[in-house]
């Protein structure tokens, strides 16, 4: 019987273990590649491997499209037009990304502003790509939280207009964008006759559906984070999606502190006290906005946000290595 692992959580050494559908004929195929910026791996489930492939192309394409609206790098996307006229004029936008903004906004509201897609001005002073030489100063974090507002995001219902109030302002969709391209390779491939199911792994932003063959369903098994030889425990992802929001891939060190790359958008300095959030839910898009949101918050608002919301789930790592669970995850440990 042939797994198929992907390691959604490098650090903490989180793996999901996708196993194939029930009967005999099925076979999973799997292609890894970059999109996004960001390390994809797809999964398609089928009886006959060309509609697996089929599927998984289908994926590809879908994200590919996507990226080439909600890219802030591209400048011919309209996500760039709407930052080149903040301030200045509204855009019109596809309904496609007029939505995913709406929703995004709603968040920010849910949220009180620990999620905002309008964070991206910060990354006039924080990069986290290795360029940076010493910290930015009070007055450049502070000029730049001030282009921070997502109730400066206007929205337009009968136009479909996006209008940036404040000019140099910028929207990103870095904290959302990877869940919403999974959520809809997903549907895309599930339309493809003959596939029994699959996975979306967007560098952590995972999205499952489809019966596994064992009882227990594919399964996410977690590492103890101070053994990580250690198996902790496991989770069951049947049709759900898993996001992971965490410090330890893209960070800067000054004078032995270290700083994430998670910024708060309410005081545009790094998160702290907190390695990874990872989030439990129907939804990839809704899963990568929370998993932000509640690292912001912190551990003891993050938690009582999620445990206030049916159907989704959280498990946070502390610095301190501890592992802490929202009031309705419950890990299996046999």
């Amino acid at each position: 019987m042939t797994s198929y692992f992907i390691n959604i959580w490098m650090a903490m050494a989180f793996i999901i273990a996708v196993q194939p559908l029930a009967g005999q004929g099925s076979s999973a195929q799997k292609k890894v590649l970059l999109l996004m910026g960001s390390r994809f791996e797809i999964t398609a489930v089928a009886e006959d491997d060309t509609i697996a492939w089929e599927a998984i192309n289908a994926g590809i394409a879908e994200i590919q499209r996507i990226e080439k609206i909600i890219s802030s790098w591209d400048p011919q996307s309209q996500t760039s037009e709407i930052n080149r006229q903040a301030g200045l004029m509204p855009v019109a936008v596809d309904r496609e990304l007029y939505d995913l903004i709406f929703r995004a906004k709603k968040i920010s509201q849910l949220t009180d502003g620990a999620f905002d897609i309008s964070f991206a001005s910060m990354d006039r002073v924080w990069r986290f790509d290795g360029s940076m030489t010493q910290l930015p100063t009070q007055e450049e974090v502070a000029a730049a939280k001030e282009k921070i507002n997502w109730q400066d995001i206007i929205l337009d219902t009968d136009q479909h207009t996006v209008f940036l109030k404040e000019k140099g302002m910028k929207i990103g969709f870095g904290a959302i964008g990877k869940g919403y391209a999974a959520n809809r390779a997903k549907f895309v491939m599930e339309k493809i006759g003959g596939i029994n199911g699959g996975v979306v792994n967007a560098s952590g932003d995972l999205i499952t559906w489809g019966k596994s063959n064992r009882p227990e369903g594919w399964t996410v098994k977690i590492a103890d984070p101070k053994e990580k030889d250690k198996l902790l425990g496991w989770l069951p992802v049947k049709d759900n999606a898993i996001v992971t929001s965490g410090d330890y891939e893209r960070y800067i060190e000054f004078d032995g502190k270290r700083y994430a790359h998670i910024i708060d958008p309410r005081t545009g300095y790094p998160t702290t006290g907190i390695k990874s959030v990872t989030i439990v839910c129907p939804d990839a898009e809704l899963a990568d906005a929370l998993a932000t949101s509640v690292f912001v918050l912190g551990k003891e608002k993050g938690l009582k946000l999620i445990n206030q919301l049916n159907g989704i789930e959280c498990l946070f790592v502390t610095d301190d290595d501890d592992i802490i669970t929202s009031e309705n995850l419950k890990l299996n440990y046999k």
